[in-house]
């Protein structure tokens, strides 16, 4: 919602200011249409060379993100905790019995209860990788945390690649329109012998593709950019609070511990208070009872 008022508020500002301050808006909406099949066809054609269908695909995808914003919320976070509450508690209780959770996650019981985060591929290959790893000795909380580290890395590197898609089409969008303005004047000189106010629309639509290039590069598809990115990173945080819990765990810390661990290192925006953990925890503890 909040990206929707910021475009109107764009549009509004520069439009309303410029009709405010005398300017004829007729001009720029007679030159527009053919300014922007130049602008925004060259700079979809240059996306499209710059991207494989799959990066178009992800871009396209991400768009939505500046809506949207952070796929986790407040409670999901929570939910997260308590869910590596239950695995955790299980795995110190009963490490085989851990087993068929981790290898089967559509199936099990735990993760049921927790049904966003069991749709999310990546959260559960993280976990369960992870919990199978340490009941293959692989008990090293050094080797396991640089091995997640590397994991999360390649995995954000991934989800930036809208972003970065979509700041090289505002990088290129200035210039692409200064492009189209050398066009606008090399059909005004053509038409020199034409008297100073048919000549001055002509240099005025002309004039129109360099606005349309700069508005549309820091009006809109940078702020895009910038806030996919955002995005991206605030929602990697989620995967971040499962290696700290994991990488505690891995350290023989009580299992209420490392929740706190993840609940401390959890976004501020985002973190579950105490007592409201505290007392999620409690239902679980009194459901397994």
């Amino acid at each position: 919602m909040i990206g929707l008022v910021g475009i109107v508020v764009i549009f509004v500002m520069v439009f309303g200011g410029y009709v405010i301050a005398g300017g004829k808006i007729g001009i720029i909406l007679k030159a527009l249409p053919f300014e922007l099949m130049m602008i925004g066809g060259a700079a979809v054609g240059a996306f499209f060379i710059s991207n494989d269908f799959a990066g178009v695909k992800h871009t396209l995808k991400d768009v939505g993100k500046v809506f949207k914003g952070p796929k986790w919320k407040h409670e999901d976070y929570r939910d997260l905790l308590c869910l590596l509450f239950e695995l955790i508690s299980l795995a110190k209780k009963n490490p085989v019995a851990i087993e068929e959770h981790i290898e089967a996650p559509d199936d099990s019981a735990i993760f049921a209860r927790y049904p966003k985060i069991l749709g999310d591929t990546e959260t559960i290959a993280l976990i369960s990788d992870t919990l199978r790893s340490i009941s293959m000795n692989y008990d090293d909380p050094h080797q396991v945390e640089e091995v997640l580290e590397k994991r999360m890395e390649a995995n954000l590197n991934h989800a930036m690649h809208g972003t970065h898609a979509l700041q090289f089409m505002a990088d290129g969008l200035p210039a692409l329109g200064i492009v189209a303005a050398v066009l606008g004047v090399i059909k005004t000189m053509a038409s020199i012998d034409q008297p100073p106010e048919v000549l001055g629309k002509m240099i005025g639509g002309a004039l129109v593709g360099t606005f349309l290039g700069v508005f549309l590069a820091y009006g809109l598809v940078g702020p895009f950019a910038e806030k996919v990115k955002t995005v991206v990173e605030e929602d990697g945080h989620f995967y971040q609070l499962i290696r700290e819990v994991l990488v505690a765990n891995l350290y023989n810390h009580a299992t209420n511990i490392c929740i706190e661990v993840g609940r401390q290192n959890t976004p501020i925006h985002n973190r579950p208070s105490f007592t409201d953990l505290e007392e999620a925890l409690k239902a679980i503890k009194q459901g397994a009872a």
